[in-house]
């Protein structure tokens, strides 16, 4: 295994490349893993524009967008990470509005967004068609080792240290969720593409031996 660095500009360019050149049976459902101070959601954002460039219709959809009621989602407090880490994502939801509907058989009809954290309302959004051929971008954190299905995934990786530095002081409750996270699903260990993002601003690519990632 080696760490390959490359520019942010690089990685959304190769990263792009390989999403174009997948052929799934009938759409791309990928996930982009990682904590916020990763960047995620910016990430899939930055991959919008190349895809299309490259003739592949594309949905974006973020995690933070299936939360779940205030009322269940903080039942047991505003800072409770074992809570932040098990409960917060309606993952029902985002399997039957984005995952099952863009999976092999699914209709193509996707739900954009459903829930409005600030207003703690439903967001009703109309549903998005993503055609055949078509690549869906799940963006936020925890997404891997539970129940939601992707074709392909990326975890940003950071280190305890790195991801602590870089993490707003009035979001630090959050870090012993993805410390469980990293120890009990160790997503870097199965994930199809990991990027080291230490410094969002120089990325690196973990790649085998061989130079496949």
């Amino acid at each position: 295994m080696r760490v390959r660095p490359i520019s942010p500009q690089r990685l959304v360019a190769e990263l792009a490349e390989r999403l174009a050149r997948a052929e799934p049976a009938g759409r791309l459902r990928v996930a982009v893993d990682g904590p916020p101070a990763a960047r995620p959601d910016a990430l899939a954002a930055a991959l919008v524009d190349p895809l299309r460039a490259l003739s592949r219709p594309v949905l974006h959809v973020r995690a933070e967008d299936f939360l779940r009621p205030a009322s269940v989602r903080l039942e047991r407090g505003r800072r409770n990470p074992d809570a932040y880490y098990e409960g917060w994502v309606d993952e029902a939801g985002l399997r039957r509005e984005v995952l099952d509907p863009a999976g092999p058989g699914g209709n193509g009809q996707l739900l954009p967004s459903l829930w409005d954290a600030r207003a703690d309302r439903a967001t009703r959004a109309a549903y998005v068609e993503l055609p055949l051929g078509g690549v869906l971008l799940v963006s936020g954190a925890f997404l891997l080792g539970g129940g939601l299905l992707f074709d392909l995934t990326v975890h940003l990786r950071m280190s305890a240290g790195a991801l602590r530095r870089r993490t707003a002081p009035d979001e630090a409750w959050t870090l012993p969720a993805f410390a469980r996270y990293a120890d009990e699903v160790a997503p870097d260990s199965f994930a199809d593409l990991v990027v080291r993002v230490d410094d969002p601003r120089r990325p690196a690519i973990v790649e085998s031996a061989d130079g496949a990632v």
